[in-house]
């Protein structure tokens, strides 16, 4: 079976559990066995939530895992398989979700996403000794070729995903005039990039722009639809297990890596403030070290991001005059 977690880590107390209790919950990127996505499916289904659509496009074994694990507990557990980056695939999960659910989504929680598995952005490939121009040449090309491929599906998989998950629920939340919630996870990394996953930085700072832009479109109904985005440090998952025990990846934020019930259990933190206070907001997850809680102790704490933007005359560029 591949589900592997202990599920006992996701129960929280009845403060916590605000934010998902009696509502429909749809998380997309959900079906990774050890994922922050099954966490919080995981933390969803066992703290009151009404309904819980596990999403997911190849992880469907340890998908459909999680949802008969949710449905054992009595959760009204369902799986959602669709690509994110097909639109048609996409809508034609619209009618089996409202059905399964009996109503649209109150939460949508935008989690999916994929990285690179590392390439040095903006240089070529070191030369290799003895290696012949030709062979260097069809060496470079077929490293360009894979590389910018591998960062195309990050992107596609990031921002048309949460553009097409965006645009449909709330159409369908506003077409039906019930209040929707909708989380955007993004990256301690879109505000800090890190070495050898442009499309990993790039695609999550475009994800931070997504409430605002989303406000602007919708005009007088944007008080219906609320939207905020969580920039998480470094989380142990399949992506980043590797790189657990090597502080120079993870030791420029945090002290260890979070678990996932642990990230799960901030983000319920998180959820449970009232919507207006989260709306249009950016939150970034601060992981610290805590001695008091043994040597793997951490604190836990949120910390509000705001841009400020700055426009100054440039000096060197007298003004142009026209007629």
């Amino acid at each position: 079976m591949a589900f592997t977690v202990n599920s006992s880590h996701f129960k929280y107390a009845t403060h916590l559990a605000a934010g998902v209790k009696g509502k429909r919950v749809l998380i997309s990127g959900a079906g990774k066995d050890g994922g922050l996505g099954q966490s919080f499916a995981l933390a969803a289904g066992l703290n009151g939530a009404e309904s819980v659509a596990v999403h997911f496009h190849s992880s469907y074994d340890d998908g459909l895992d999680l949802v008969e694990f949710l449905k054992s507990q009595g959760v009204n557990a369902f799986p959602l398989q669709a690509d994110v980056t097909n639109m048609g695939d996409l809508w034609a999960t619209r009618t089996y979700v409202i059905d399964k659910m009996g109503g649209i989504p109150n939460l949508v929680i935008c989690n999916s996403g994929l990285t690179e598995r590392g390439y040095s952005f903006g240089r070529s490939l070191r030369e290799v000794d003895g290696e012949s121009p030709a062979m260097r040449r069809a060496r470079v090309r077929q490293a360009f070729i894979n590389n910018l491929n591998e960062t195309r599906v990050v992107l596609d998989t990031k921002i048309d995903g949460f553009m097409a998950m965006t645009h449909l629920w709330s159409g369908e939340a506003v077409y039906a005039n019930e209040p929707l919630q909708i989380v955007y996870i993004s990256s301690r990394q879109s505000i800090d990039p890190g070495a050898s996953v442009p499309g990993y930085a790039v695609a999550n700072w475009a994800v931070l722009q997504l409430p605002q832009v989303l406000a602007v479109n919708l005009g007088k109904s944007a008080g219906l639809v609320t939207a905020y985005s969580v920039m998480y440090p470094f989380v142990r998952t399949g992506m980043t297990n590797e790189y657990a025990e090597n502080p120079k990846v993870f030791g420029r934020w945090q002290p260890r890596m979070l678990e996932t019930y642990e990230a799960a259990e901030a983000f319920m933190q998180l959820l449970a403030l009232p919507a207006e206070e989260t709306n249009q907001g950016m939150f970034e997850v601060l992981v610290e070290e805590d001695a008091s809680k043994g040597e793997k102790g951490v604190k836990v704490t949120w910390k509000q991001v705001k841009f400020n933007v700055s426009e100054d005359t440039l000096a060197s560029t007298p003004p142009l005059t026209f007629g």
